[in-house]
């Protein structure tokens, strides 16, 4: 059991270090958020599985809040209503759950967030065509060798590991510090809780 754990805490230093040398990357992203929302965008995120968990996370953290009381920030997971996803799944097929929101709900000067560990995930390489479609950026959480979202996005976050736990760890860490500085930036009144 101890060397499970242990195991689990190197391949966290490891993913810890391919993110530290992405820090401005993460900076990148976080300016480009502010920019979205100061000009009166939204903040869309998608993402499957434990992504779709890491979509909706982030939402709440900007709309909510992350440490301090400040306004609400437009951010949104199109991961959260099940009746459109279902619709949408059976209607149209799988491929087309983020795509067909995008197209009905996306806005100028929103900005798209995919969070897949493959980078693979067909859903949101539609998203994401659609977004370019509608002349909106793109942001790419992503893991392995980004697949095929990297050259699509205008920004990557890549994680390149094989290891999806340790991906999805390094996405959330880099998200709370994006929201961090996206939140600093819109804070007036400070009250960690």
């Amino acid at each position: 059991m101890e060397e499970n754990i242990t195991k689990a805490i190197n391949k966290h230093k490891e993913a810890l270090e391919i993110l530290q040398k992405q820090s401005l990357t993460v900076a990148k992203i976080a300016s480009l958020l502010i920019e979205s929302l100061e000009a009166g965008g939204k903040i869309i995120f998608i993402g499957n599985g434990g992504s779709a968990a890491d979509a909706q996370h982030l939402a709440a953290e900007l709309v909510g809040r992350f440490r301090k009381n400040r306004k609400a920030l437009a951010a949104i997971a199109l991961t959260t209503d099940t009746s459109i996803l279902t619709a949408i799944g059976n209607d149209f097929g799988f491929d087309q759950i983020f795509s067909r929101q995008i197209e009905a709900l996306a806005k100028n000067k929103d900005i798209i967030v995919g969070i897949s560990t493959s980078g693979k995930s067909k859903n949101i390489i539609k998203a994401i065509e659609v977004a370019k479609e509608l002349g909106l950026k793109s942001i790419g959480f992503l893991g392995k060798d980004g697949g095929d979202i990297k050259s699509l996005v205008d920004v990557n976050l890549t994680i390149s590991l094989d290891n999806t736990p340790s991906i999805q760890e390094m996405h959330i860490l880099a998200g709370h510090a994006i929201c961090e500085i996206v939140e600093n930036h819109f804070s007036n009144t400070e009250c960690d809780g």
